[in-house]
């Protein structure tokens, strides 16, 4: 399964392709399936390939090296005109190489490690779901709460951030939209169909967009990790489950996740952040890292690419005026520090250990340009016990729960969230995957606060509304006299928690 939700910022250390594509001139076009034939010399046994090949965004550039991939045996899946980026598939096993040295082609690389098949996320451990002997309990609870939903005594986290006070200045406007980029969105839930705004969803994979109805549903129930990130986002106070942060938002599913092995692979992520763009959503939820690297290596021509063709598509994003939210991971990995050990990558075949830095091998998209990078906290507002941190990587932390060491006294007495799932259930969930959410959840109160804010002025609120949290005096969480991990930095900015732990209540008034 896709590592749904695991980032130093992308910044002076790769500034070659990123600052080529952080100037481009941006025009208005749709992305455009245009194949072409693959030659004879495509064997009927060799593995076929997704690429991306980035180009300069002009048409006449564009063209040629249309032309050029036809030649070197690759068929055009897409085209994404206004940032240059093409993907391809092909079963020439030197399509990379021969691509790279075409004039007007500025990074290509496969974009996996194993063949097409016909047609990774960031939660910790399998979903616990809420039985109806349980609801019952909860809802016994809840009502003691005048206003509150039948499921909320167990929402601990939405009073960790104020957001159960603030739906009572201001729920969120019916204006804002946050594209929940994932598994897909079971928008047939009860608690979800109301804020669900179908036209703007889509299921991206494969890099084309298909609006059709119903096409960014998940594939199964075992698919419910967008559900569950919606309604932490969004879920309506109607009297019938739990509530989201801002449930008054509207809410978009952009599927991204393979159906045959559950991975985000670049060229459906690209395709998501131009859909969103392009269809007016003002904030995406990013609770995963693009498959199959953990970390992309600049000094790797495919990992390069994968790097440009995803950032190029979520700046094009920032430029529309979409802010762009994603969770730091669930490896409890200093990102800031000089060495990583990566021994999941590539997750699509073999993966092979490898010492990486940081600051030279990026998560995608959280360690890009304007993306804010979210850390989990538990319900005693410490770091969660898997979540990934770092100074000057992580830019606010939100709920994500912790079920070891940090177990609130609710109705269940569960330290992960509780959300939505499929078909109508409930089910508890912890990771990056459900902090960045609920960070998602208060940028877009922010955004129905301050309806003229852009994506940089959004992100200086978030950081500003943050509760200042300062490093623990100890975090050695299971007490063998070892610190589990080292917080680096003061109260204003440290790298467990940013710029602090979001606040909801304060995002309102």
């Amino acid at each position: 399964m896709a590592h749904l939700r695991s980032r130093h910022r992308l910044a002076l250390a790769v500034p070659v392709v990123l600052s080529l594509t952080a100037s481009l001139g941006f025009l208005p076009a749709a992305a455009s399936a245009a194949p072409l034939a693959p030659s004879a010399a495509q064997t009927a046994d060799a593995p076929n390939l997704a690429y991306v090949v980035n180009t300069k965004a002009d048409h006449r550039t564009i063209a040629a090296v249309k032309k050029a991939i036809g030649k070197a045996d690759g068929t055009v899946v897409a085209t994404y005109a206004k940032i240059g980026v093409i993907v391809v598939h092909s079963a020439n096993p030197d399509f990379g190489k021969q691509i790279r040295a075409v004039r007007g082609v500025q990074s290509a690389g496969a974009t996996r490690t194993t063949p097409l098949v016909a047609a990774g996320t960031t939660d910790e451990g399998a979903a616990d779901y809420l039985t109806a002997a349980e609801a019952a309990k909860v809802k016994a609870a809840s009502a003691d709460t005048p206003g509150s939903e039948p499921l909320e005594a167990d929402q601990w986290d939405l009073r960790a951030i104020g957001a159960d006070q603030a739906a009572k200045i201001n729920p969120g406007s019916r204006k804002v939209t946050v594209g929940v980029i994932d598994t897909g969105v079971d928008d047939t839930h009860p608690d979800l169909a109301p804020n669900f705004s179908a036209s703007q969803s889509a299921n991206c994979v494969g890099g084309v967009a298909d609006t059709s109805e119903g096409a960014w549903r998940p594939y199964k129930a075992e698919d419910y990790h967008g559900t569950h990130v919606a309604g932490e986002i969004a879920a309506a106070r109607n009297g019938i489950g739990v509530a989201g942060v801002a449930p008054g938002v509207k809410v978009a599913g952009i599927k991204v996740s393979d159906p045959n092995n559950g991975l985000f692979y670049p060229e459906s992520v690209v395709c998501a952040f131009v859909f969103a763009a392009d269809h007016g959503v003002e904030i995406t939820n990013n609770s995963y890292y693009v498959d199959p690297w953990l970390y992309n290596c600049m000094d790797d021509p495919d990992q390069r690419a994968i790097v440009d063709a995803v950032n190029r598509a979520q700046l094009y994003a920032q430029k529309k005026g979409t802010l762009n939210l994603a969770s730091a991971g669930n490896s409890n990995h200093d990102l800031d520090s000089d060495a990583i050990v990566d021994n999941t990558s590539p997750d699509d075949s073999t993966p092979v250990e490898r010492t990486i830095d940081p600051h030279e091998c990026f998560d995608v998209p959280t360690q890009l340009p304007g993306v804010v990078t979210v850390s989990a906290t538990g319900v005693q507002n410490l770091k969660s016990y898997y979540s990934s941190y770092g100074k000057g990587v992580v830019d606010i932390a939100a709920p994500g729960g912790d079920r070891k060491y940090q177990l609130p006294d609710t109705p269940s007495k569960d330290g992960r969230i509780l959300s939505t799932m499929p078909n109508n259930q409930y089910a508890f969930l912890q990771g990056t995957s459900m902090a960045s959410p609920h960070a998602a959840g208060v940028a877009a109160l922010l955004k129905s606060t301050h309806p003229w804010a852009g994506p940089a002025q959004l992100q200086a609120l978030l950081k500003a509304q943050a509760d200042k949290t300062a490093c623990p005096a100890s975090y050695d969480q299971d007490g063998d006299g070892t610190q589990d991990a080292t917080c680096v930095g003061d109260k204003r900015v440290n790298g467990f928690y940013g710029f602090g732990i979001v606040n909801a209540l304060r995002a309102v008034k």
